[in-house]
């Protein structure tokens, strides 16, 4: 950084501390928003969602095989195989656009193509079946329908888009070898059958999808008769994953795959918890009018179906942190008060999947052109998908 640069920064630092408005209600209200929406992230999120992520990070990153990754994920192999593993990758991972984070890394990072790396990165928190059908139930079949088929296609025309893009970069990546951050050395004789190591990867993600199985609207069903039973079952399997690591790893092996999982959790961790105190201080709480940015100003760009509102709508989803399966009651809501369908669908194709902590470690990894190209690809397409789907259900 040049002097002149220091200087500036440290005149803009001034210039904003000293006409800081901290003696306005709404300031000071969103600052202890923002607290209130870290608290809130760290009770429910972190040690259910997030740290179970980051162990099947660190277990993809260590234990996988680069060769299965390549085969099924990598540039070279068939797209159907590659796009069809990673769009639908969201229907058994109940994750919020955080948590998904660490998985996406991880494959990212053990040598997956950055198009089926973007494809699960979007559809993991986008095409989620509880989210989906609580859509259905709560904001209607028409717009529960219009969400999943709208993930599904978001997800791989997203990944081809940013494949072809920056196809080179991403050729002279792989041409590269596995990342050093992935331990797991090439050429290494398996100490473990393959059906071993994806045995073990699908039981910790039972555990993440059900330890945190949110109650259902009703009594009755498949969901309703899971949840009652999905602390049993999760303890079941973290016996199970015990007994795995008990007999099926060397010392050695699993102290890589802790120093493998550290790694993940201390770069994602810092960003992640600034990004979401950022956004509790620009939006607030969902469902709050509390933040630095007044709900009002967002309802009233969201009414009708007009191109404002659909850009608008899926904009604000972008920066706005959602837990899983908070967007329907904040939509039920948004609609009551006259939000169009369109926008509504914008905000549904946009906000599960993008988030300012999210945009934030995505950077980390991919840098800001990468980043940037696959934010503007969520906003662009879902503010189109809204305009022609608000069109059609009028």
């Amino acid at each position: 950084m040049s002097e002149r640069s220091k200087l500036l920064l440290l005149v803009g630092t001034f210039v904003a501390a000293y006409f800081l408005p901290i003696e306005h209600a709404r300031v000071q209200g969103a600052f202890l928003e923002g607290l209130y929406l870290l608290k809130d992230y760290a009770r429910q999120h972190v040690l259910l969602c997030l740290v179970p992520a980051f162990f099947i990070a660190g277990a993809i990153s260590h234990f996988v095989r680069q060769g299965a990754v390549m085969r099924y994920l990598g540039a070279s192999a068939p797209r159907p195989v590659a796009y069809g593993v990673s769009s639908v990758s969201g229907a058994i991972l109940a994750v919020c656009s955080c948590t998904v984070l660490p998985l996406f890394a991880g494959i990212y990072r053990r040598g997956a193509g950055l198009g089926p790396a973007i494809a699960f990165l979007y559809s993991g928190p986008a095409i989620n079946v509880l989210a989906v059908i609580l859509t259905a139930r709560v904001l209607g079949l028409e717009l529960g329908v219009a969400r999943a088929v709208g993930a599904v296609a978001f997800a791989v025309v997203i990944g081809l888009v940013m494949a072809t893009l920056f196809r080179r970069e991403d050729e002279a990546r792989l041409a590269n070898g596995p990342d050093p951050f992935a331990l797991a050395a090439q050429g290494e004789v398996p100490r473990r059958a393959g059906w071993q190591d994806a045995t073990f990867l699908a039981t910790m993600v039972a555990i993440l999808v059900l330890a945190n199985w949110g109650a259902p609207n009703q009594s009755v069903g498949l969901f309703a008769a899971v949840y009652r039973v999905h602390w049993h079952l999760t303890v079941l399997l973290l016996l199970v994953l015990a007994w795995m690591i008990w007999g099926w790893f060397e010392r050695q092996e699993l102290a890589g795959w802790v120093q493998a999982t550290w790694a993940f959790a201390k770069q994602i961790t810092p960003l992640l918890l600034g990004g979401i105190l950022v956004s509790g201080w620009l939006m607030g709480r969902p469902g709050l009018d509390a933040g630095l940015i007044p709900s009002s100003w967002v309802a009233s760009t969201v009414g009708g179906n007009s191109l404002l509102a659909n850009f608008g709508s899926a904009l604000v989803g972008a920066f706005m942190y959602f837990a899983t399966l908070t967007e329907v009651p904040i939509l039920q809501t948004l609609i009551g008060a006259g939000m169009g369908k369109g926008p509504a669908l914008a905000l549904l194709l946009a906000g599960p999947a993008l988030s300012l902590p999210n945009m934030l470690v995505i950077n980390s990894y991919l840098g800001p052109k990468k980043t940037f190209a696959y934010c503007a690809l969520v906003v662009v397409m879902a503010t189109v998908t809204g305009l022609l789907f608000g069109a059609l259900a009028s």
